[in-house]
């Protein structure tokens, strides 16, 4: 490997001294100083290079962010984009279970440990990382979390020697080119490097942006699923080999979690593409919102058939039915009234109603959702829910109130 230049040797220097004994007293420092940041700053300046004043207080910053991913982000180590990229430990142990118990395993572009943690908590795993100062904090992850046996080279994923019959996991990265790609081609490694992994070692899981295109070649081959978390659609993978359950198949998992070390609810639904055919005639009492990994793989009908419900709008994505749904793939909504989405009109009933907080959704629309809440001119104490749908070719509005879960029972037709 190539020296470092020497800012870069520096700044890996200054790492080394921020995961050591040091830091940990820096940090701990700079935490329990209720100052506002350029005071303790100014403070720190007065014994620390600017350097590592900076590292100081940005990590002091990272670890309280982290802590919406990692449970024990605070003893963790991250650099901004890395935490950024890093898959939360909710869906990486959810990913991880598909790995083969005891088993050696590969995680290529492992950054700064997301993956590798629950990788390594299931068996023997080794991360690879080009970027010196990931590979550095994410070893040092392993180590403090309690998974020394783990171990991270510092080398390129496209060079590395992977075992022929074990299994690897592969992050690649999306801004090779400066700027986020959805497009293979713009990723390091590219479809072509990915495809020489593939060629020396078959069993794989690709993770991707939701958004990506997935190759065409790839999906006879591939099973690939799309992962929510609190209905946020967090990333797509691709299974390739024996770790792919339905080759040429699409899953949307739903995870539930509100602790990030609980367990969490997982639902799937496995299936082909498309939205049902037929919509419904008329809008019923509930309206149900596809979970985010439903929508992603774009599996609406199998979720409509599975629960029995029926399409709003043919090509639409809200779903009806004359009764509530308890379903992780769905969020309910009870209808209050439907009207034309005139502007003087829905003003008028929602200052009636009192309302002055409104979730506005729509989907397939050129409605800005701020400016129709300001035109709206909300005041009042009262909460409802704005969906905007396409109707019979004019667009509706229609005024819902949210269905708590706790509001709920799991209905006895569906599987």
């Amino acid at each position: 490997m190539s020296e470092e230049a020497p800012s870069n040797q520096e700044l890996l220097h200054d790492f080394r001294w921020l995961i050591g004994p040091e830091g940990d007293r820096w940090m701990k420092r700079a935490e329990e100083d209720g100052r506002a940041e350029p005071a303790v700053a100014k403070s720190l300046r007065r014994e620390l290079s600017e350097q590592r004043t900076h590292l100081v207080l940005e990590q002091v910053e990272l670890r309280r962010r982290g802590r919406l991913k990692f449970a024990d982000a605070q003893r963790m180590f991250f650099t901004r984009l890395a935490l950024e990229q890093a898959t939360d430990q909710v869906v990486a142990a959810h990913k991880a279970g598909r790995f083969p118990p005891g088993d050696p395993c590969t995680d290529l572009c492992c950054g700064i440990g997301g993956d590798l943690l629950a990788l390594a908590g299931r068996g023997p795993a080794v991360g690879v990382e080009r970027d010196r100062v990931a590979a550095l904090l994410a070893s040092e992850n392993l180590r403090r979390l309690g998974h020394g046996e783990a171990s991270v080279a510092a080398a390129d994923a496209t060079a590395w020697v992977l075992h022929p019959a074990g299994c690897w996991h592969l992050d690649p990265d999306r801004r090779s080119n400066g700027r986020r790609s959805t497009q293979l081609r713009w990723h390091s490694p590219d479809q072509a490097g990915i495809e020489r992994l593939l060629a020396s070692s078959p069993h794989a899981a690709v993770k991707l942006a939701p958004a990506a295109e997935v190759p065409t070649s790839w999906q006879p081959r591939a099973e690939c699923q799309w992962i929510s978390r609190n209905r946020e659609c967090r990333q797509l993978i691709v299974w390739f080999g024996r770790l792919a359950e339905a080759e040429g198949q699409r899953r949307a998992t739903i995870l539930r979690s509100d602790a990030l070390d609980g367990v969490p609810e997982v639902q799937s639904l496995s299936g082909r593409p498309g939205k049902p055919r037929e919509a419904a005639d008329k809008v019923l009492r509930y309206v149900f919102e596809p979970d985010a990994a439903v929508l992603a793989a774009d599996l609406t009908g199998a979720l409509a058939q599975s629960l029995q419900l029926q399409v709003l709008s043919v090509g639409g994505v809200y779903l009806t039915a004359d009764r509530p749904i308890a379903d992780l793939g769905v969020a309910c909504f009870e209808v209050q009234d439907i009207l034309p989405l005139d502007r003087k009109r829905l003003r008028r009933l929602l200052a009636d109603r009192r309302i002055g907080r409104l979730e506005i959704k729509q989907r397939g629309l050129s409605e800005d959702p701020e400016r129709l809440r300001r035109q709206l001119q909300l005041r009042g104490e009262a909460a409802a829910v704005l969906i905007l749908t396409r109707l019979a070719g004019t667009v509706q509005a229609i005024v819902a109130r949210r269905v708590q879960p706790r509001e709920l029972s799991p209905p006895q037709s569906v599987q």
